[in-house]
């Protein structure tokens, strides 16, 4: 095996064992020591394959994303009603939150020091995760512009993830996945009825 190919290795499977400790416990899991010792490197040699724990979190968080993109692409285009498709989506984004809450959570939890910016890659990544709401909305609102209907796109998100976040985190009280489904879908078709109107 050549050292390129070394190298690669580890580094997935540097990611592997990353990923699968986000998945299991969250952020809070993710200890570059443990690393290390399960990869069978040395701390140092995470540092050659990314330049801070930071690097390797959004590469597993890459991965999050694209399987969150698949669970709501699986949902996106259900039935012609474009309010149906917005709930299907939203439906769909609460049930793999619920089935994968330590890995959606480090979505979020995640946080950079003040002077580190965001991945180019990532930031476009969890961008075109909108498309699937801006779908809908394109017949909700066919002569808005497409800067307005992005907008509105991340707006629907923010609602519909607020209502999500504090219903599996029980922030407010404890919900029930039956009621916070009633409750989510109650929202997003009265948001979706008004951006109609």
């Amino acid at each position: 095996m050549s050292t390129a190919d070394r190298h690669a290795a580890l580094r997935a499977a540097l990611t592997d064992i990353a990923e699968r400790r986000i998945a299991e416990g969250g952020l809070a899991a993710l200890k570059a020591r443990d690393l290390a010792k399960e990869a069978g490197c040395s701390l140092g040699a995470i540092y050659l394959h990314f330049p801070d724990l930071d690097a390797l979190i959004y590469a597993v968080q890459a991965r999050t994303l694209g399987l969150l993109d698949a669970a709501v692409a699986a949902a996106a285009g259900q039935g012609e009603d474009p309010a149906r498709q917005l709930l299907a989506l939203s439906l769909a984004y609460l049930d793999w939150a619920a089935a994968h809450r330590p890995r959606w959570a480090a979505l979020f939890e995640h946080r950079l020091p003040p002077d580190a910016a965001v991945p180019e890659a990532y930031r476009a990544q969890r961008a075109r995760l909108f498309r699937h709401v801006e779908g809908p909305l394109a017949a909700l609102v066919p002569r808005a512009a497409a800067p307005a209907r992005q907008a509105l796109a991340r707006t629907i998100f923010a609602a519909v993830h607020g209502i999500v976040a504090l219903g599996l985190e029980e922030k407010l009280e404890e919900t029930p996945l039956p009621d916070l489904r009633a409750q989510l879908t109650a929202v997003v078709l009265a948001l979706a009825k008004g951006i109609d109107a």
